[in-house]
C-alpha cells in the first residue's frame, strides 16, 4: 500500500480569466468607454461618418434618430433630437409618421419610447448590451417579494409605489398595477406630493424605485423630512434588512439602488474642487449621494443642468456633478463665452453602458434598415405595456 504523504501546496497563480470571473479583476479593454479619466477610442473605420450619412439619407424622413445626452459626440451628431430619457420617449411618441426609431441610449429608454409609440413603429437599440445598472438593481421578482414584505408588515394599503423613469419596463409596469406612478429627476417633487396625497388620513407611504439617492434627496431636500422618516430596502437581505417596527415608521421606503456613475461622486469630491478653483459653483445632479447634494449651490436634472449654463454669466466657474461627455460638451459650448466648466470628480468614469453606442452600431442599424432588415427591435409585451402605460399616463397628469 502506498504511503499517504501530506499535500503540498502548489505554486499556483489564477489566471486572469479566473480572476474576472471571481470578481477580483477588471479588463478595461473588455469594456468600451470607461477611460477613467481618458479619451473614448477614436471609430476604428475612417469611413464610418459617411456610411451614416449615406444610410441616414436613405431612409429619409423613415427614421427617427434619438440621442440621450450622455452619448458620445461621435454618435450624438446623427441625432435628430437630443434629451434626458423622457423627453426623449416623447419626442419619438410625437413621430407617428417615422417607420423607424433609434434610440441611442441604454434598454430601458427603448422600452419608454417602445410603450409610447404606435404598435406600427420600431424601436431599435443599435446594442443590446447598452443597459443600465442602475435599472437592473430592481427585478420584477425581488420588487414582488418587497411588496409581500411590506403586506407582511401590515402596511401594503398604505405605500404607493414611485419608480424613476430609469427602470425596466417590468417595474414600470408593476408600479402601474399598484397605483403608482413614474417620476423624472426633474418632476419627483411633484409625483412624491401626489403619492402620499393617494392614503386618506395622510398616513401614506412611497417605495422608491430603483435610485435610493433621487428619493432621499427629493424627500429631505424637497419636502422637508428628516434622514429618519426614510429606510432603505435591500432586495439581498432577508425582510430587505429592515425589521417591521421600521417599515411601519419610516415615510418613505428607498430601494437599495444607485447610478454607478453619480453614485461615484464624493464631498471629497466638492471640497477638492472648491479648494482648487476658487469661485466655483457646484452643479449636481439629484442621483447623487446626499451628502454631496447638501454640500452643492445648486441640484437639478439633465436639463435643468444645461439651462443653467447656458443663463450663466460670463466669466463663471462650475463644477458639474454628472456624466462626463454632457460636461465635455458643455463645456467646449460655453468655452468661448468664458465660462469655466469642469467634471466634478477627476476619477469618475463615463458611463460604461451608455458608451456602448458606439458609431460602429449605429452604422450597422442605420445600413441595416436601409436594407429592409430590423435588427435589435425592442418590444414590450402587451400587458406589461398595458400597465407601464398606465403609471406613465399618471405622471403625464401630474399637475
Amino acid at each position: 500500500m502506498r504511503a499517504v504523504t501530506t499535500a503540498q501546496p502548489l505554486d499556483v497563480q489564477p489566471t486572469p480569466l479566473a480572476l474576472l470571473l471571481l470578481g477580483r479583476d477588471a479588463d478595461p479593454s473588455s469594456e468600451r468607454g470607461v477611460e477613467c479619466p481618458g479619451d473614448l477610442p477614436a471609430p476604428s473605420d475612417p469611413d464610418l461618418v459617411a456610411r451614416a450619412r449615406a444610410a441616414k439619407d436613405k431612409l429619409g424622413d423613415r427614421v427617427f434618430v434619438l440621442g440621450h445626452h450622455y452619448q458620445r459626440d461621435e454618435v450624438i451628431q446623427f441625432a435628430d433630437v437630443t434629451g434626458d430619457s423622457f423627453k426623449l420617449a416623447r419626442d419619438a411618441a410625437a413621430r407617428p409618421a417615422a417607420e423607424y426609431i433609434v434610440f441611442c441610449g441604454v434598454h430601458f429608454m427603448a422600452e419608454s419610447a417602445d410603450i409610447l409609440t404606435s404598435d406600427e413603429q420600431k424601436v431599435v437599440l443599435p446594442d443590446l448590451a447598452a443597459g443600465c445598472s442602475m435599472a437592473d438593481m430592481a427585478s420584477a421578482e425581488q420588487v414582488a417579494e418587497c411588496w409581500d414584505v411590506l403586506a407582511e408588515a401590515g402596511i401594503a394599503e398604505q405605500v404607493v409605489p414611485v419608480s424613476y423613469m430609469n427602470s425596466s419596463a417590468d417595474i414600470k409596469a408593476f408600479t402601474g398595477r399598484h397605483g403608482g406612478t413614474i417620476c423624472t429627476s426633474s418632476n419627483a417633487r411633484r409625483a412624491l406630493q401626489w403619492a402620499f396625497g393617494q392614503v386618506d388620513g395622510g398616513d401614506g407611504k412611497v417605495l422608491f424605485l430603483p435610485d435610493q439617492h433621487l428619493g432621499r434627496n427629493t424627500a429631505v431636500r424637497d419636502l422637508g423630512m428628516s434622514l429618519d422618516d426614510c429606510v432603505v430596502y435591500n432586495p439581498h437581505k432577508p425582510g430587505g434588512g429592515v425589521t417591521a417596527d421600521e417599515l411601519r415608521a419610516a415615510k418613505m421606503i428607498l430601494w437599495r439602488g444607485h447610478c454607478s456613475v453619480h453614485g461615484r461622486f464624493s464631498l471629497d469630491s466638492v471640497e477638492e474642487v472648491r479648494a482648487r478653483i476658487p469661485g466655483v459653483q457646484v452643479l449636481v445632479h439629484p442621483e447623487c449621494k446626499h451628502e454631496v447634494v447638501a454640500a452643492a449651490d445648486h441640484v437639478g436634472s439633465t436639463e435643468h443642468i444645461i439651462k443653467m449654463l447656458e443663463a450663466a454669466p460670463a466669466g463663471s466657474k462650475w463644477a458639474i456633478g454628472t456624466e462626463l461627455n454632457l460636461v465635455r460638451r458643455l463645456a467646449n459650448r460655453f468655452a468661448d463665452q468664458g465660462k469655466e466648466i469642469v467634471f466634478l470628480d477627476r476619477t469618475v468614469c463615463f458611463c460604461s453602458t451608455m458608451n456602448r453606442i458606439d458609431l460602429p452600431h449605429l452604422v450597422w442599424a442605420l445600413e441595416s434598415l436601409a436594407d429592409g432588415t430590423v435588427v435589435n427591435r425592442i418590444q414590450v409585451d402587451a400587458e406589461t405595456e398595458h400597465y407601464a402605460k398606465l403609471a406613465l399616463e399618471r405622471m403625464l397628469a401630474l399637475p
